[in-house]
């Protein structure tokens, strides 16, 4: 495998990048650095990837990028590069959403128009249904995304399937369900929660905690995603969910176990954008791509906890 991995510093595409390469891929990273969180905790994420003969790094966008030199002799594309984010997507921001989200999504796309890749691997996410989906959430529901950011991803999915019905770029997207684990980012809620325990801080949670989640632990979703490059049909969109369907309350009972500690939990209202419930049915990721995460969501709470802990992490 030759990959070009876009928004490679971040959370899920450092890990994919580190797998990809302990699997004798060569590996391209792309990434501009938005200053959506601090640049230093992306640079932290690329520490075991700097200097690797298998790895090359080139900062800039994808609208900057010379996309044709880069994707010669590439086989797989991953295309995780996005703004982040529900909370932030609205008002004057929306045009930050649509330029990394949309526009630079064609772009890449375009230039995938007659080259011979064997697969586009693009980051969906669970904000693609909104609140009127039945649950579990099928790939066949109709998706309604209430916020922004869920538009832009859900423009992007329709993107990757048209430059796929019309131009034959073998583009699969996968609807990823609230990862978590080491490396996530400071915004998320697992790292606030777990790094607001270890410092003795209060916890903040938005709405009554009653809303759920189904978790996915990052390796699951580095394994689908690796899986989707070789198994995934082109055109489909793949639910991505670790199984770990709970409150936000309950996952407050869990943190407080595997940290020790005795959460001041906070509560403030709930935020514009934010979906009540997501669970993710897996029935078509599980027959095509051999999905079959195994960490549970405790276990996986724990490990991130043992990361923030180490010191990798300061945020």
């Amino acid at each position: 495998m030759n990959a070009l991995v876009t928004g490679v510093a971040g959370f899920i595409g450092s890990t994919l990048a580190d797998r990809l390469v302990r699997d004798g891929a060569r590996v391209t990273g792309l990434d501009c650095f938005t200053d959506y969180y601090p640049r230093p905790v992306k640079e932290a994420n690329l520490t075991a990837l700097l200097g690797h003969p298998a790895f090359t790094l080139v900062e800039t966008s994808i609208q900057e990028a010379d996309l044709p030199r880069l994707l010669a002799g590439v086989t797989h594309v991953f295309h995780l590069a996005a703004q982040a984010g529900v909370r932030r997507s609205w008002g004057r921001e929306f045009r930050t959403y649509t330029v990394n989200n949309v526009d630079a999504t064609q772009r890449l796309l375009e230039a995938l128009v007659d080259r011979p890749v064997e697969r586009v691997v693009y980051a969906s996410s669970s904000s693609v249904y909104g609140d009127e989906v039945p649950l579990p959430m099928r790939e066949d529901a109709l998706p309604k995304p209430v916020s922004p950011y869920g538009v832009t991803k859900l423009a992007a999915e329709h993107l990757c399937y048209l430059y796929w019905v019309n131009h034959r770029v073998p583009a699969v997207s996968l609807r990823y369900f609230t990862v978590y684990g080491p490396r996530q980012r400071p915004d998320m809620g697992f790292h606030r929660f777990l790094s607001a325990a270890r410092d003795g801080r209060p916890v903040v949670v938005y709405g009554d905690g009653e809303q759920t989640r189904d978790f996915t632990f990052v390796a699951a979703a580095v394994d689908a995603t690796v899986a989707a490059a070789f198994r995934g049909v082109p055109g489909r969109a793949y639910n991505i969910g670790g199984g770990s369907r709970v409150s936000i309350n309950h996952v407050l009972d869990i943190v407080a176990r595997v940290t020790g500690r005795r959460l001041d939990v906070r509560r403030e209202p709930a935020q514009t954008g934010d979906m009540r419930d997501t669970y993710a049915d897996t029935t078509l990721a599980r027959s095509d791509l051999g999905f079959a995460p195994t960490v549970g969501l405790e276990e996986g709470l724990a490990r991130q906890y043992a990361w923030l802990t180490e010191g990798r992490s300061s945020t």
